[in-house]
């Protein structure tokens, strides 16, 4: 029998991963509809068109794709690793044979699962409740698969990296998400980018946040709208650069820092 591969300890693990989850009914409700509520709020407090064929809806489902990512990526894990450190599973697993990489594999997975999902859910009551206009090219959709990759890599490696700066489980939710809310505002979810403040503009383009948002909006949005961006294009080569480069940044600090158990 040939000997287990990282790989294949970490999609092991990663199915481990998403059972556990989805055992937690209270995470599950609150993580997949957590995003549909808030499109249900905005989308009826918010129903005029903010541009020509663009309805706020349109522009907010955008939104929330890329701050769903965030959430399930870099703010959950953010949060849970700490947990996990603290009430000494990471310790548990450090004494076996599966690698650390093996770990990471197996937080992307279920990242990649709980992303699937709640896309599919918010799409299907955008399209069912709220007018919602789905990509009509296939040009369209294969943009919205990489977003989904890149995105879903890059914030999944930046909260493993992040998992190391609160000093507990406990108090990891206070550290993490303020820094989350503060990007989803500057970053155009909740409101219109160009509406925003310049130098909140300024401070967004620095985290990556801000250029999925956009990349959703080059998926969801008509190309005529990207005349209405800061840079009166959807700049998507700048958005997969930036992405990657945080990726990089991200995976460098995460193989770096991470540790199986408190100092």
């Amino acid at each position: 029998m040939s000997k287990p591969t990282a790989l294949s300890i970490g999609i092991a693990r990663g199915g481990l991963e998403v059972k556990q989850f989805m055992r937690q009914r209270e995470s599950v409700v609150f993580t997949m509809l957590f995003p549909l509520i808030l499109l249900a709020i905005f989308g009826s407090v918010f129903s005029n068109s903010i541009a020509d064929g663009v309805t706020f809806s349109q522009y907010f489902v955008a939104g929330m794709i890329a701050s769903g990512l965030v959430n399930t990526g870099f703010q959950q894990l953010a949060i849970m690793i700490p947990m996990e450190r603290e009430f000494g599973t990471l310790k548990r697993l450090r004494g076996t044979p599966m690698p650390a990489s093996s770990y990471f594999i197996g937080k992307a997975i279920l990242v990649t699962v709980s992303m699937l999902i709640q896309v599919f859910l918010l799409l299907a009551a955008g399209v069912a409740f709220f007018g919602v206009n789905l990509p009509t090219s296939a040009h369209k959709w294969l943009l919205l698969a990489a977003l989904l990759i890149l995105g879903s890599a890059c914030s999944t490696i930046l909260g493993i990296a992040f998992s190391n700066v609160p000093k507990s489980g406990r108090g990891a939710s206070a550290v993490v998400s303020p820094v989350v809310i503060v990007l989803q505002f500057f970053s155009g979810v909740f409101f219109i980018f160009t509406d925003l403040p310049h130098w909140m503009q300024q401070v967004a383009a620095i985290f990556p946040l801000k250029w999925l948002t956009q990349g959703m909006r080059s998926v969801f949005l008509p190309d005529t709208f990207a005349a209405q961006e800061v840079a009166k294009s959807w700049e998507g080569g700048r958005t997969a650069i930036i992405l990657f480069v945080w990726l990089v940044v991200g995976l460098f600090f995460a193989v770096k820092t991470f540790r199986w158990e408190n100092k």
